[in-house]
């Protein structure tokens, strides 16, 4: 099984996904830590790349292909299922778009590289404006066993359980979820997600209660994504 290193840079979480002689790194701004932890583990970068390309997640690129013979890799040109090989176990690709046109994640084991996709306790912005593309995108990543591991582009995860509390203040997984946090590694299972991440939780009574009370859509499954979408 490949394994995972997180790399924080300001609130940007960088990835190394790595085996017993290989590594692929994402969004791997923390550039120089990745180096010492690749001399330290002797371990020979092969791809660079990108859960998207906004500036926030691509300043190590250059970085790492000068002081690496490593193969960089635009996440716009991926494939949907496409795998990459690590050590001779696959990577696999999901185009997942919304946040952004090019948005992508990485699945490996039983962990899930989210970008801006997927947050621990919410979602991204949608700057791509695929409002629906964006929704079905969460579907899928939702349909991944509940063991699944998401790692993501940002560490948001203090505001994000703030605005889930002011939707749920009686929904007490979100305080453990914050007891459980931990900064120097910062991860949810998908199970966690859909205890706590209101994205995942638009058909939960207390959301569809919360939404019909504002006098917001709320028939439908997308409706109610929508919905919480809007709201401030």
């Amino acid at each position: 099984m490949l394994n995972i290193e997180q790399f924080r840079y300001g609130d940007n979480l960088g990835y190394l996904i790595y085996g017993e002689t290989e590594a692929m790194a994402v969004d791997g701004g923390a550039w120089m830590e990745i180096l010492s932890f690749l001399d330290k583990h002797t371990l020979r970068l092969k791809i660079i790349t990108n859960t998207h390309r906004h500036y926030d997640h691509t300043p190590g690129d250059d970085h790492l292909l000068k002081k690496t013979n490593a193969e960089f890799l635009d996440c716009k040109t991926f494939d949907d299922l496409e795998e990459i090989p690590i050590d001779g176990q696959a990577v696999r690709v999901y185009r997942t778009p919304g946040h952004s046109s090019d948005s992508v994640c990485f699945y490996t084991g039983r962990d899930l590289i989210t970008g801006d996709t997927l947050f621990n306790g919410t979602v991204g912005n949608c700057f791509s404006g695929d409002l629906k593309g964006f929704f079905e995108s969460i579907k899928r990543l939702s349909a991944f066993p509940d063991d699944t591991r998401v790692f993501a582009g940002h560490d948001y995860v203090r505001d994000s359980l703030a605005y889930a509390r002011r939707l749920e203040p009686q929904n007490r997984n979100i305080d453990l979820f914050q007891t459980a946090y931990d900064p120097d590694f910062v991860f949810s299972t998908l199970e966690c997600e859909k205890k706590i991440n209101p994205y995942l939780r638009h058909n939960e009574a207390p959301i569809v209660d919360l939404l019909r009370k504002k006098g917001l859509p709320h028939s439908t499954d997308w409706e109610r994504w929508h919905s919480l979408m809007s709201m401030d």
